[in-house]
């Protein structure tokens, strides 16, 4: 069989009797030991040994687990956002969190649903859960970026903040929750447990290396990793990315004083005032920019300028608006009048990526400008820079020309003499740009194909909103998988490769990518090989899987 086996036998009257032989269940600790081991013994060959590896089982080996052999049973469950499990004393606010994670508590942080200004709260806490959300919200994406545990839409979940409490309603109960009571998230399954399960550790152990060794001797796709930070650029690049697909500036932005100058930008009443808040910024978006640049040493970095819609960062409180209004020298009642102003009915599909860029063109001049004088920085210093610039969320040729050129007049600009390479790219996200993709291509070094908004823009879909509906459409078979999870291969797919088909009938050379949350999905990363791609990238705990999908992509492909 050239497999462990699970063996059933008796013995009557001394002798022994075989009474069936099956390949044996394993744990993903277990998955890899067995393959490795098996080559060792002579029994199966490296090709062979990574044939048999289950992808999506090494999350078993990168994140804690919860002890299979003591499960409780659970109280509610949500979507699996983020793998692995985590137990802590609940809070609900972001500050909270790090206030008692500070004083040395373990917590999880639980919202109704989680915004950026939640972010240093996320870092602090073990693990995640919101009563919204799907699994490309704002806590599942952060969250795998950080490789923190996460459970998004639990319906039965009813928080209320103010108060410090929450409740679990389902099945004809009521499980009350208070601020300190203690909770345990398995992100692996969406399950939610009362009290503290007995966990089992992380463990990679040397097994894991000497596979890896093997994955990357038969793969041609390249892995990149998503990473905002350089904790999460170190993080990747000991799983073994190959360069950041996906730098999101607009995540530099939420540390208090940051998000102040921002807000500042955001609510001038003119260019000049935009100028001057903008000048805060650049020196620190330049020293993010020159860290990322140290760690990824000599390997590409691709840096997206800013894409989401501006309301993300308003002030909404009073008492912000008080604090903004105060640091301005503006009146409450203009700034108040300002955030009614900019606040849109369907901001996903409204104000942001590039059409801050046409609209509001020194805010994409002082990110490249910090972009090249972080690079040339650390150039001097004898590291090599692989910089990449992308413009979000084009949708018709002429935003590109003329973005493109104003990207590189401020990137030499900033440079003066000294000569550095980059390139120029953009993401593909929207149908219409799929399919006018030979054109785009003529103002475009590279692209960079974003899942997450061309599912949804696809498909007709709130990526926030569908997880209410979703689960009933996978369980009772209208879809087959949840389209944020998996690629829809058939439509949204066929939008990819038309792109990739268009983009390099105009430019042969066009490099491609992948940075939605689909570049960590198997299915998806064996999709992206088959399509031609150059790259794919994902957040840095799912590096490895991407690792080992795009081995058995390539081996599927050649003959024995």
């Amino acid at each position: 069989f050239r497999d462990m086996q699970d063996l059933e036998f008796t013995i009557q009257k001394g002798q022994l009797f075989m009474l069936q032989t099956r390949n044996g269940k394993r744990t993903g600790k277990a998955m890899v030991k067995i393959a490795v081991d098996l080559v060792a013994e002579g029994k199966l060959t490296p090709r062979e040994a990574v044939l048999r590896i289950d992808p999506a089982k090494l999350d078993e080996i990168l994140h804690p687990t919860i002890d299979p052999k003591a499960r409780p049973p659970a109280v509610a469950k949500g979507l699996p956002a983020s793998p692995g499990a985590a137990i802590g004393r609940i809070v609900f606010t972001a500050n909270a969190a790090e206030e008692w994670a500070n004083k040395g508590e373990r917590v999880i942080l639980m919202r109704t649903d989680t915004s950026p200004e939640d972010i240093h709260g996320m870092k602090a806490a073990m693990g995640i859960i919101t009563g919204r959300g799907g699994m490309t919200s704002h806590a599942a994406v952060v969250a795998r970026g950080m490789g923190k545990c996460c459970v998004t839409s639990c319906t039965a979940l009813r928080v209320d903040a103010a108060k410090k409490t929450a409740s679990i309603v389902g099945g004809g109960k009521e499980i009350k929750l208070k601020e300190g009571d203690t909770l345990t998230l398995d992100g692996s399954t969406g399950e939610v447990f009362l009290g503290s399960a007995p966990l089992v550790p992380a463990h990679l152990g040397t097994e894991l290396g000497t596979l890896m060794e093997w994955v990357d001797s038969f793969r041609t796709l390249r892995i990149r990793t998503n990473a905002d930070t350089p904790t999460d650029a170190r993080t990747a690049r000991s799983f073994g990315a190959e360069g950041i697909g996906l730098c999101r500036t607009e995540h530099m932005f939420f540390q208090p004083e940051r998000l102040m100058a921002v807000r500042e930008m955001i609510l001038a009443a003119d260019e000049a005032g935009r100028r001057a808040a903008l000048a805060k910024i650049l020196p620190m978006q330049k020293g993010d920019f020159a860290e990322l640049f140290r760690v990824m040493d000599g390997l590409p970095v691709t840096i997206r300028l800013l894409d989401p819609p501006l309301h993300e960062f308003l002030p909404h409180t009073a008492k912000d608006i008080e604090e903004v209004a105060a640091e301005m020298g503006t009146p409450v009642a203009v700034i108040t009048a300002k955030v009614a102003e900019l606040t849109e009915a369907n901001p996903m599909l409204g104000h942001r990526g590039c059409r801050l860029g046409i609209t509001y063109p020194e805010i994409y001049e002082i990110q490249t400008q910090a972009i090249a004088e972080a690079a040339a920085e650390v150039t001097a210093e004898g590291i090599m820079v692989h910089p990449e610039i992308m413009i979000p969320l084009v949708m018709v040729p002429e935003e590109l020309r003329r973005l493109r050129e104003l990207v590189a007049k401020a990137f030499d600009k900033a440079l003066g003499t000294t000569k550095l390479a980059y390139t120029i790219g953009t993401m593909i996200e929207l149908p219409r740009a799929c399919v006018v993709a030979d054109r785009i291509a003529e103002h475009a070094d590279f692209f960079s194909f974003g899942t997450n908004d061309l599912t949804q823009t696809t498909f007709g879909l709130s990526r926030d909103d569908a997880s209410r509906f979703l689960g009933t459409y996978v369980d009772t078979g209208v879809l087959k998988v949840d389209p944020f999870v998996a690629l829809d291969q058939e439509g949204v797919g066929a939008l990819i490769e038309l792109g990739v088909r268009g983009g390099r009938a105009t430019r042969p050379t066009l490099k491609v990518g992948i940075c939605g949350e689909h570049g960590g999905d198997p299915s998806s990363v064996e999709f992206c090989h088959r399509a031609g791609f150059d790259y794919v990238s994902c957040s840095p705990f799912r590096v490895p899987i991407a690792r080992v999908a795009a081995a058995r992509a390539a081996l599927a492909e050649t003959p024995t």
